[in-house]
């Protein structure tokens, strides 16, 4: 995952975006965090499923199934995908990690949603970076297009592809 503004040196993003980097948080953080979420809601919070987050936090970038089975494999010791996917479905579940559906790769969560809270994730084409987000004006408009559609969404997440304030900025300069 990708906090733009650590990675190019600039200023914090607005309050309501999240760079990538596990939402803000590190990944000791999103690990601890899911240790007392999992607590707290009496889940069983297996030694892969950590395994699998703390791969993800680590990363500056999303990663897919396959990339984590990898990274978690090691001489002695192979991880399957299907297994990762078993841990990734509960992380997900939970609000641990986000997929990212058009990249099929996962990035870390440090912080809560509330419920069908809709999210957006800002994907920079340059650099890879995903940001997270929430807007209540996309939030109002999204609810009245779905009210009048007659449509009830399991999920509210967008994806928005481009490039990144950073990215822009960094290619304004070199010009």
């Amino acid at each position: 995952m990708h906090d733009h503004a650590k990675a190019h040196g600039n200023e914090a993003h607005g309050s309501d975006v999240h760079g990538s980097d596990g939402c803000g948080a590190g990944a000791d953080d999103v690990v601890a965090r899911a240790e007392a979420l999992c607590r707290d809601r009496d889940l069983h919070f297996t030694r892969l499923r950590r395994d699998v987050l703390a791969a993800v936090a680590a990363q500056t970038q999303p990663l897919g199934a396959y990339d984590i089975a990898e990274r978690l494999s090691g001489p002695g010791r192979r991880v399957a995908a299907v297994s990762v996917y078993r841990a990734l479905d509960f992380l997900t579940e939970h609000g641990l990690v986000h997929r990212i559906a058009s990249r099929n790769a996962f990035v870390s969560c440090g912080h809560s949603h509330g419920d069908n809270a809709g999210l957006v994730f800002l994907i920079c084409r340059q650099c890879g970076g995903i940001d997270e987000t929430t807007s209540p004006e996309v939030e109002d408009g999204l609810g009245r297009t779905l009210a009048r559609a007659g449509f009830k969404p399991s999920s509210r997440i967008l994806e928005v592809e481009g490039e990144c304030g950073a990215c822009l900025e960094k290619q304004a300069a070199d010009q």
